[in-house]
């Protein structure tokens, strides 16, 4: 028999892709479903766009480039905010370890999906990562120990097999650079497992200051071991006042884009949530055909409707065999 807590960790893994305000941004107690649907909508508008700016810049600036100007925007934005508005910065070294774990997670995921965007249309890489809550369902079933239906089960393969209709068309195009968004799931499904043991007792912004400051430690790392190697994406190339400011609006966008996830399970129920991050998938389909006129063919529309309904399919599953638990002892 699993636990109780491991089941309140399984169910809000499964039903959050960011990480859940703590303790001390609670809000009164009252749900604010509204409020809580209207973050999560500017969520899903904001995360594609800061994928649209990085496909823009794919081609010109190198990846490790990317990654160095992104986090140190995180870190410019953040820093400054926690500290004036009073943020304690002591952590146990049990959260400085996860929170290297989560940074260094973080560091692989954003960078197989700003490579992923090099090669695939943005609606396609967004949809094919959207097999993550399959990812995480299984993961609760290896890591937590719950008992995973047979429909839930049958949802999974259903939803797997939408993502391949996605991947297919884009692998006979591009090849295996069409299974990055499959390597991004799997690195923010651990993600996740590890946010979730950081969020109860930490605050969120607190965090990404920290790992803007921890990401950019170990970029710079990796950028003194690689010097002389010649391999683009690890270079270095002069850029313009132009590329600076979109990289920065990058690490702005995606710094802001988690921050209002984070804040929307503050006033609505993570199970009325979960629906709504589907939104993010017809927003970059939007964002896509508007920048680089984009749209998935036929094949992979119908894969991203297949992975879409399975995956609405498991949170209202979710939904029906929720029970209320027992307070911790």
């Amino acid at each position: 028999m699993r636990s109780a807590r491991a089941t309140r960790i399984y169910r809000a893994v499964t039903h959050d892709r960011a990480i859940p305000a703590p303790l001390s941004m609670q809000s009164d107690g009252k749900d604010r479903p509204g409020l809580g649907i209207m973050l999560m909508v500017g969520f899903c508008a904001i995360a594609p766009l800061g994928d649209a700016i990085a496909k823009l810049l794919g081609e010109t600036v190198p990846l490790l480039q990317l990654l160095v100007v992104r986090f140190a925007s995180q870190a410019a934005v953040l820093w400054p905010l926690a500290w004036f508005a009073g943020y304690a910065f002591a952590m146990t070294r049990r959260v400085v370890l996860l929170t290297l774990a989560r940074t260094v997670l973080h560091i692989f995921g954003i960078a197989a999906m700003f490579t992923a965007l090099r090669f695939l249309p943005l609606a396609d890489a967004v949809a094919i990562a959207f097999v993550m809550p399959f990812i995480m369902l299984l993961l609760g079933r290896l890591v937590l120990g719950e008992e995973v239906g047979i429909r839930r089960i049958l949802a999974c393969i259903v939803g797997f097999v939408g993502t391949l209709l996605v991947i297919q068309p884009s692998f006979a195009n591009v090849g295996a650079p069409a299974l990055l968004p499959l390597a991004v799931a799997l690195i923010f499904a651990l993600y996740m497992l590890v946010s979730r043991q950081l969020a109860r007792d930490n605050d969120p912004i607190v965090l990404q200051a920290v790992s803007g400051l921890m990401a950019i430690a170990i970029l710079g790392v990796f950028v003194l071991l690689t010097r002389g190697i010649d391999y683009q994406p690890i270079q270095f190339v002069a850029m313009s006042e132009r590329d600076i400011w979109l990289i920065a609006t990058i690490g702005v966008l995606g710094t802001c884009a988690h921050l209002l996830m984070a804040w929307s399970v503050r006033f609505a129920p993570s199970a009325t949530l979960a629906p709504m991050q589907y939104l993010e998938i017809p927003f970059a389909t939007l964002i896509g055909w508007l920048v680089f006129r984009d749209l998935p063919n036929g094949l992979a529309a119908l894969g991203i409707a297949i992975t879409v309904t399975s995956g609405l399919y498991i949170v209202w599953r979710e939904r029906r065999t929720m029970r209320p638990l027992p307070p911790e002892t």
